[in-house]
Order: C-alpha cells, then structure tokens, then sequence
C-alpha cells in the first residue's frame, strides 16, 4: 500500500512538473496545424491568449526565482519560440516575410537568460518547430518535407549563429563584470583587513581562522574600522574647519614600519595621491626621525609634497607623528593654502586631534575585544548546556566535537578514553576522515602525545604545530591523517585523568594563543560531563542490575514485565515465564559456605544469559531464585528453553575456593514454566502460575522443569508424597532429623533427593537392637564400601542430640576434602574397625508414570547385593 501511494505521488509530481512542457508542445502542434490550414478566428484568439496567460505565468515565476531552474528556463524558452512562430504565420502568413527576424531576437534573449543546455533544447525546439511548419504548409503550394528543411536551413543556420554570439559575448561581458566586481569587493575586504590590523583589533591573519571564527572576526573588525574612521574624519573635520586648512590627513604605519598609508582625511584637493608613501619620505620622514611636530612656512609654488600629485597649491605645512604608548603608529598631516604659520596654540589644537584620533582607536579595540569575550562566551555557554544535556558518553563527546567546531576550523576530532587500572588508552570516537579505522583501536601508555598531555596534564604541542615526522599522536602504527594543525587537550576531573580531546585542522596555526585558552575551558567541561556520564550510568547499573550476577534486579524486572505483558497484550502474542530455582541450595551454603554459593548463583546467571535470546530479560528475583522472560514464545518453546538451561547447568562442574581449599561441585534446578495468556493476562497471574508449576516440580523430585497447566491451580496435578515400606510421613516431618528415642517409624531424612555435590560426612551408629528395619534410617555398609553422603543421621541410644542451629535446623557438619578422596578420621562416631558408618535414606517414591529423575545413580555396593541405586549427592 506504501509503494502504491509513493507511485502515485511521484507520478502527480511529474506530472504536474511536466505540465507546462506539454501546453507548449500541444500549442506547437496548434501552429502547425493553422500552417496547414487556417483555424477559426475564435479558436485561434482562444489559443492565444492561453498561450500569453501562460507564458506570463511561467515569465513571472522565472523572474522571481533567484535561481531558476533548467526546466523552467526551456519551459519559458518554448513558449517564446511558439508565440514568436504563431505571431509571424499571422502577420506575414509564412515564414519568408521580414517579421521572421523577430525569432533571431528571441534566440538571442533565451540564450541570454537561459542555462547553456536550456538554450540548446530551445534552439533545436526552434529549428523542429519551423521544419514542421514548413512541411505543413505543402498543402498550399510550399516545398515537401525534404526541401522544406532545405529551405529552412539558413534560417536554422542564423539561429544557431544568434545564439551563439550572444551566448558568448554576453556571457563573456557578464563574467568580465563579475570578476572584476569580485577583485573590487577583495580589495575592499583586504584594506579592511590591514585597517583591522593595523589598528590592533585583529590578533592573527583571517586565513589562519576557522570559518566561524573568520565570520565572528570580519564582523567585528569591520563595525570597529567603520566607528575608527567615523571619529577620525569627525576630529578631522573638526580641525580643518577650525584652522582653515586645506587638507588634514591622518597616515598610518604599517606593521612593519616602512610604509605609510590614508587611514582617513578631509580635503577639497582634486589630486590627492592614495598612496601607500615611505615612511621616509619628505615631511613624514622629517616627523618621524625627530619623534616631533614639524611645521613649514612659506613653501614656494610647485612645492612637491608626497601625498599630492604633482604641485601642491599649499603655502604652510605641519606633520605631527601620533603615539600610541610611546610607540610610534602614525603621522598626522595638515595644510592650508594662505602662507601664515602655525601657532602654538593650533599647534595645541592638532596635537588634541592627534591624542582624540588615538583614544577613538584604543576604545574601539577594548569594545572588539569586550564583543570577542562575549561571543567566545556565547559559545562556552551553547557548548556548556550541550554537555549538561548530554547524559550518555557518547552523547558527551558528540557534544563536545560539535562544539569544538563551533569554536575554531576542526577537521578531525578524536576522543580517547583512559583505563588508568591497566593503562591502556581507547580511541572512543573519531569524526573526520580514517574514522572508520581509528575507531576502537587500543594502544598502551607511550611517549607519544596523548600520553604526555594525561602525564603533564598540558595541551601539546605547542602552538598546535605537528610534525608527523617527529611527533607521534598515538602510536606509530596508529596516526591522524595528515595535518599541520593538531592540539591534544586533558580530560581531567580533580587531578584524575580521563582521556584526550584531540583536534585536527589542515590551516596552519588554527590553534593560537586565544582560540587554545577557549579550547581547554571547552575540555575541561567535557571532562566534568563525561564524569557525570559514566557516574549516572553507574548509579542506573547500581538501580537495575544485581550487583552478583549483573542481571536485572527484581525492580527493573517489574517494569520490563509491565511492558512486555503490554506489548504482548496489544498485538496478541504469546509470552511465557520461566522460574528458576537452585534445589538444595541451603545444604551448599552449610556445607562449603555463602563464597561457594556466590559462585553457583553466578554461574547460573551465565548459564541463562548464554541461553536467552536478545529480546529476552533475565532477572535475579531473590536469593537462588531467576525469572526469564520471553516474548513471542509458547509454552513449547518455552519448555524447550526451561530443559536446555536445566541440563547445561546440570553438566557445569563449579570451581571455587573453599576453607578447606579448591572445590569442585554440581548442583540442579527446577523450573516452572507459564505462558500468557492461558495462565493469566497480569504479572501477578503468570509469577504465580509459573512459581506452582516450579514447586510441581520441587515435590517431584526436583532437577525438573514443569509446565502450568488449569490442573495446577485446582491443586489435583500435586503428586502423592513419597512413600517408604513404613507408615507414610509428611514432608515436613520427614526431613527433620531423628531424635534419640524417636518411635519406631520415623524417618529422619527428607524424601527428595540431595544435589549432585559431595556432602557433608554426618556421625552415625548402629541403630538399637529391635528397631524396626522399615524405621531405621542409618545402615552399616559392608567393610571396604567408602562412607557415602548422607543429609541426616540417626544417633545412638543415648547418646546426646546433634546440636541444632537458631533457627532449628541441623548445625552444619565438618567439610569434606576435595574429591571425597582422604579417609574419615576416626573418632567417637567411627564405627568398630575404623569404618565410618554412614546414615542412608530410602529413594522417593515415584507417581505412576513419573520420569526418572536425572540425577545419576550410584552402583550398589557389592557386599549388599539387595540395596537399591541411591541418588547422587
């Protein structure tokens, strides 16, 4: 449906584009066909006056438009040559008569105003148009088609000839007035420059600028040279009207010394010379060697001054030399026709000229300077609030580079990071050319440039002059391209270093004193914001991750399940839940302690992590427990998912450094398994259907994962409890320890099986004599059969209860070795022999049907043929 709309939107356009085109090639065929035959006067005045509305309309556009287009050049050029052939045919009635010139006028103004190739298509346009006329008329005694196109060659001929000429002498014309327009307007801007100069108002050549610095500059320098030479020529005027002088002149010197130029002046004089003099010269050169007013009378007719052309038609002269700070910066010149000397008193008047003249200049340079602070400040507060805005590091550095070119020319930008722990530098962003190949590059602290900036905490080079053939930026193997211009500025926050802000530009001297001081102000927000980057992004992992595992934590887990149960909800997709649970993760922290534990927790987060998908969410939700939540998969997929995580846990053997050394266990889990929206349409519905089907699991004998199913929640999918030769017991009082003088009966150990891990060695003994076989929860096994892992034990008669924790759990027993491998001392618990007799538990019974657990079986011992595989601890 898009590309159906795109097309017809295209074609509407093109359309309407070619609309005009078309008026003109339908009223061509107009003429052509009154060529052949004469139309009916009022179909003719119909057509053209269609023809001149529209060629008004499209001349009127083209005259609007600053720069018009190709196709509307041809547009108005076609409807000119068919107006021009339809006046012709009706006034001379073919195209042999004297009004046939008019149409070499109008190739001569369409290649005036027209595009080159605009001018050719009417051109051809013209000559096609004229050939077809000309057959037309066959009819009425005119030439065929082949010798009316030789008849209408001389016609074509002078047209291509008109057009021609008049492209390329007018053209020629125009191009001479818009050069020589050009070198006039540079001239202006370079006396306006060495004005700028001289007067100290520019500190550096415009070329070595940057463009928005070159534009800041002119700007600033031409309002200060104009408000110089108002005040000037004001203090000028003002002088030559009080002491009736001829001409009062204001020369300034140069930078180097040698030459003098007109800064300003007030005469009537018809040949005053523009100069530049030497400084040397006649009375310039007399005022300047005596650094002292010089005044001469008297002067004879034809008297040769150097700021006159030919004879000067003054009498009395006085040059005054103008310092500015003691420093020699001009000389100011003043005459008058009548030979009367100058007086002390005017002499007074021309020195208080002098000083006016000075202190207008002094005042415009504090006030270009005052706008050239303001304006730096302008962008040190856009480039400020950029970097405040920026949360994110690359938004940071972006914000940075953006206004690092906002300042002065940059070419090539480059941000490097530095990991001060490893002392590697990173290459984090690069704008400019070889962007693409610096990008990520890593190189080790080094003597090159960015390494001595972190380490002096200075800008280098100096003056921002590089050398790549003395000079390494980042390494050898990896260099900026080619430029004259580099500056390397610090990115440190209190005394701690960041990384670098790199900059590159190809003008020469782009980096000076004044454009540097902006530059490290800019690094030093950069820095600041870059900090506040990294600690905002600290303080966001710190909210959503679990500090363990670096999964999300329960609270951004609600809100990602808040919005894929949304999204699910909107476009009717399928979303299931997975509860993950570690089974006897208790007995793992009794038994090698909460470090061993941290270790299988995160294990499990890896395992889950390494099997999501990338639009999944993982989460930690508390203790041993995870969430996974996945979008667009049914409970197939689902389960598909639970068992995959399920048997790549089962097979990780975890490492970890136990009290009593390295050790070496396997745990498992089960997972219960529920889909939207059979098992609810909120996250309060699915967590609850997904934790029910996780303790399906748990009392089926764990290590397993389960699927919600309507059953669950009625309750009749909860298998029977386990069941031994004995009376049956809850589960509760069943994994409780046996007490001395339990009833015959009780069983000590709980039903389910213990974790694939080796666990604690717990003290037995023979059970009394006459307890019953089915109540006896500890066994002798036969000598030479090692003392397997038991979770309870019973003790002798009499003897004293095993000692018990606060909360009235068993208290955990002596760590094993790694590997099971060492002998049991022997001791108070060992049975008659030094065999340690361990307490053994019966395996859980089984619902019809049920699967065998995965947990791998233990081969019976071979002096106790009758005993049942046992579970692996």
């Amino acid at each position: 449906m898009a590309n159906l709309v795109l097309a017809v939107l295209t074609a509407r356009r093109l359309a309407r584009n070619a609309a005009p085109l078309a008026c003109a090639l339908a009223l061509g065929g107009l003429v052509v066909l009154d060529a052949s035959e004469r139309l009916p006067p009022l179909a003719a005045a119909a057509a053209f006056v269609a023809l001149v509305g529209l060629l008004v309309q499209r001349a009127r556009r083209r005259a609007a438009a600053i720069e018009a287009s190709a196709l509307l050049d041809l547009e108005v050029g076609a409807l000119l040559v068919v107006a021009t052939f339809a006046a012709v045919l009706r006034f001379d009635g073919s195209l042999d008569g004297d009004a046939h010139a008019a149409l070499y006028v109008v190739i001569a103004l369409v290649s005036a105003f027209a595009r080159p190739g605009a001018s050719l298509l009417v051109a051809l346009a013209a000559a096609a148009l004229e050939i077809a006329v000309r057959s037309a008329s066959a009819a009425r005694g005119a030439p065929l088609a082949l010798d009316a196109a030789r008849a209408a060659a001389p016609h074509i001929a002078f047209m291509a000839v008109f057009s021609v000429l008049n492209a390329a002498i007018l053209r020629a014309e125009i191009g001479r007035v818009r050069k020589a327009s050009r070198t006039h307007l540079q001239a202006e801007i370079d006396r306006l420059r060495d004005d700028a100069r001289s007067y100290r108002l520019l500190s550096a050549p415009a070329q070595a600028r940057g463009g928005a610095q070159k534009g800041d500059d002119e700007r600033l320098a031409r309002s200060g040279v104009e408000e110089i030479h108002q005040s000037v020529l004001f203090a000028l005027r003002l002088l030559r009207e009080s002491l009736d002088l001829y001409t009062a002149v204001l020369l300034w010197q140069n930078d180097t010394g040698t030459h003098l130029r007109i800064s300003e002046l007030a005469s009537d004089a018809p040949n005053l010379s523009e100069g530049p003099f030497l400084s040397g010269d006649g009375v310039f050169g007399a005022a300047i060697t005596q650094r002292a007013p010089v005044v001469i009378g008297g002067l004879k007719p034809g008297y040769k001054l150097p700021y006159y052309v030919g004879p000067s038609p003054v009498r009395a002269v006085c040059a005054l030399p103008v310092f500015e700070h003691g420093q020699l910066r001009g000389v100011l010149v003043v005459d008058r026709v009548e030979d009367r000397a100058f007086s002390p008193r005017e002499l007074e008047l021309i020195d208080e000229a002098c000083r006016y003249a000075v202190r207008a200049i002094q005042n415009e340079r504090v006030f270009v300077q005052l706008e050239r602070a303001k304006v730096e400040q302008g962008k040190l507060y856009r480039a400020a609030e950029a970097l405040g805005a920026a949360t994110t590091e690359a938004g940071v550095i972006e914000a940075g580079v953006t206004s690092a070119r906002e300042i002065t020319s940059v070419d090539f930008a480059a941000v490097t990071l530095y990991d001060e722990a490893q002392k590697v530098h990173e290459i984090r962003a690069v704008s400019g050319d070889g962007g693409a190949e610096l990008t990520g590059q890593r190189f080790r602290h080094n003597a090159g440039l960015v390494s001595m900036v972190l380490q002096n905490r200075h800008p280098l080079p100096y003056r921002g002059e590089y050398d790549e053939k003395r000079q390494v930026v980042f390494t050898r193997r990896v260099a900026p391209p080619s430029m004259p211009s580099i500056i390397v500025l610090p990115l440190v926050v209190h005394d701690r270093p960041l990384g670098t802000l790199v900059l590159g530009s190809r003008r020469r001297a782009a980096f000076n004193d004044s454009v540097r001081s902006t530059l490290e102000v800019l690094a030093s927000h950069m820095a600041v914001s870059l900090s506040n980057a990294r600690m905002m992004r600290r303080l966001e992992e710190l909210a959503t991750m679990d500090g363990l595992t670096g999964l999300l934590n329960k609270r951004a887990m609600l809100e990602v399940a808040d919005q894929k149960i949304t999204a699910a909800r909107r476009f009717s997709r399928r979303l299931s839940v997975l509860v993950t649970d570690i089974d006897h993760f208790k007995k793992v922290n009794d038994t090698y302690g909460h470090d061993v534990g941290d270790v299988i927790i995160k294990g499990l987060g890896d395992v889950l992590r390494r099997a999501k998908r990338t639009t999944d969410a993982v989460a930690r939700f508390g203790g041993e427990e995870f969430v996974v939540i996945c979008e667009e998969t049914d409970a197939r997929g689902a389960m598909l998912l639970a068992e995959r995580v399920r048997e790549e846990l089962g097979r990780t053997t975890f490492h970890a450094a136990g009290s009593n050394g390295p050790v070496q266990c396997q745990v498992t889990c089960s997972i219960g398994v529920a889909t939207y929206p059979e098992a609810g349409s909120t996250w309060e519905e699915l967590f609850k259907a997904a934790d029910e089907s996780l303790y399906v699991s748990k009392r089926s004998g764990r290590n397993r994962s389960t699927a919600w199913s309507p059953s669950l929640r009625s309750g009749s999918a909860h298998p029977p409890a386990a069941e031994a030769p004995g009376p049956a017991k809850p589960a509760a009082e069943a994994s409780a320890p046996a007490r001395p003088g339990a009833a015959p009966g009780a069983r000590s150990a709980s039903a389910p099986p213990a974790p694939a891990l080796p666990a604690a060695r717990s003290a037995s003994s023979v059970p009394p004599a006459g307890t019953p076989a089915s109540a006896r929860s500890a066994s002798v096994p036969p000598a030479g059969t090692p003392a397997p892992a038991r979770s309870a034990s019973v003790p002798p008669a009499g003897a004293p209860a095993p000692a018990r924790s606060a909360a009235g759990s068993p208290a955990p027993q002596r760590r094993p070795p790694v590997g099971g491998g060492a002998p049991a001392p022997s001791g108070p618990d060992s049975a008659p022999g030094g065999r340690r007799v361990a307490a053994s538990s019966p395996a859980p019974a089984r619902a019809p049907g049920e699967a065998e657990p995965r947990s791998k079986p233990r081969r019976p011992s071979e002096a106790d043929p009758s005993s049942k595989p046992k579970t692996a601890a």
